[in-house]
């Protein structure tokens, strides 16, 4: 049965097998130790009986006024255990936390343009392409992103997923 908790901080030397993978952006400890110490209950894990890392949510919130949201800064699940509903619990959790403790109008995400497996995804979770931002990721494989955002209860008109009809540019962001 698989069980989610908070991330732990031994964690980090545990989570191989759910980073090691080319569609999971890995970061730098620093990274991972911020989101720990400033947003611990959207930084979760799922764990497996054996207590293997099946897979973690890595999230935050942010913005001000009609903009307070909470961000998806990584889902991703071990190859292993694609496919079993874990990135949707994963999301229902970060999103049932930004509603009921953050009182967040959204949650929203940034995904490759090219990653259609994941915005199919993200569209059956109910999260709509709110804008196409040009030139998102950069390095060695620079590419379009799309944020994609889900209403919240908080947002009871859905003005937060209404769909711009431009795209953007990285430093056009507002956070």
């Amino acid at each position: 049965m698989t069980s989610t908790r908070q991330f732990h901080m031994n964690d980090l030397f545990r989570f191989n097998n759910v980073n090691l993978d080319v569609l999971t952006e890995t970061y730098n400890m620093p990274f991972y130790l911020q989101y720990m110490s400033k947003w611990p209950e959207l930084f979760t894990v799922a764990e497996a009986p054996d207590n293997s890392i099946m897979g973690y949510m890595l999230g935050k919130s942010e913005g001000s006024g009609s903009l307070w949201h909470g961000h998806v800064s990584a889902v991703t699940v071990a190859p292993l255990y694609r496919r079993l509903g874990l990135a949707k619990t994963l999301m229902e959790d970060l999103e049932s936390t930004s509603s009921n403790v953050y009182n967040a109008f959204f949650v929203d995400l940034f995904v490759r343009a090219s990653n259609t497996l994941a915005i199919n995804m993200y569209e059956k979770f109910g999260y709509v392409k709110y804008r196409r931002v040009l030139g998102y990721y950069s390095g060695d494989d620079p590419e379009d992103a799309w944020d994609m955002r889900k209403a919240l209860a908080r947002d009871e008109k859905k003005q937060s997923v209404i769909p711009m009809d431009r795209p953007v540019l990285p430093q056009e962001l507002e956070w």
